[in-house]
């Protein structure tokens, strides 16, 4: 996704409109790394309920594993394909597609029956969530950073941006809060059996908040400038990779 340059003079303090892009954009990545810690911290579960029970028990959990890692693999395209569309529509808009594809994916697991109900269909349909998660991931972490960069002066973009980058440890620390209020509300019975699937349905919540958050957004003002004069990518992938300059600085 490209950034757009945005001016800066001397140093000044954030603006509330700048606390608020980068407060929207954090919470909303955040739920996003909720939703998709949820899958590792609960995989056991997760192997034993999509999985053959024919299956020895450690191999169902490698499986359950192997499909958690199916979300990771998926990531870098997720990046290029929605880092595209938000060069060419947006950011704002882009971002809010990326949260509720993560959002509704994530609420499916917890509604997604089991092995004993669907058969080899129950695994294949857990991978297929688990890869939009990924491809939702991909594009969110990237949009937001960009988003809240294009808001930023020039010389407090590190700054600014870090915000982004705290929220993959609270989103896993919020995930596993979580867990552990649903494990203390219900015996250890009825969370194995489906108890374990509230959190995932808790997202559902978590997205509703995104979304209102989200949409009291407006779009940044640097990317829309540079779409007004017609100075967006026309190739960024060219731009991005096909310049040794570009290919060092990522390479760092």
């Amino acid at each position: 996704m490209a950034i757009a340059s945005t001016a800066g003079g001397t140093s000044r303090g954030m603006t509330r409109e700048e606390k608020k892009v980068i407060f929207a954009s954090s919470l909303g990545t955040v739920f996003e790394w909720y939703d998709f810690y949820l899958y590792g911290s609960l995989a056991v579960f997760i192997g034993s309920t999509f999985f053959s029970p024919a299956i020895p028990e450690a191999t169902r959990n490698i499986f359950a594993l192997l499909a958690f890692a199916a979300g990771f693999l998926v990531r870098p395209f997720g990046a290029l394909l929605f880092g595209r569309i938000g060069d060419l529509v947006g950011r704002k808009y882009t971002f809010l597609v990326t949260m509720t594809i993560m959002g509704l994916s994530t609420f499916l697991v917890g509604l997604l029956p089991g092995y004993a109900t669907l058969g080899i269909a129950a695994p294949v349909i857990l991978i297929i969530l688990r890869m939009l998660q990924g491809l939702a991931l991909g594009g969110e972490y990237g949009g937001a950073a960009t988003y809240v960069a294009e808001h930023a002066p020039d010389n407090r973009r590190g700054y600014y941006t870090s915000w982004i980058q705290t929220t993959a440890t609270l989103g896993l620390f919020l995930s596993l809060v979580v867990i552990l209020i649903v494990q203390a509300s219900l015996s250890k019975e009825n969370y194995a059996a489906w108890g374990w699937r509230i959190p995932f349905i808790v997202s559902f919540l978590l997205l509703g908040i995104s979304i209102w958050i989200r949409l009291s957004l407006s779009e940044s003002p640097t990317f829309q400038r540079m779409k007004d004069e017609g100075k967006g990518s026309k190739a960024p992938l060219t731009e991005a990779f096909g310049q040794w300059k570009n290919a060092k600085i990522a390479l760092l």
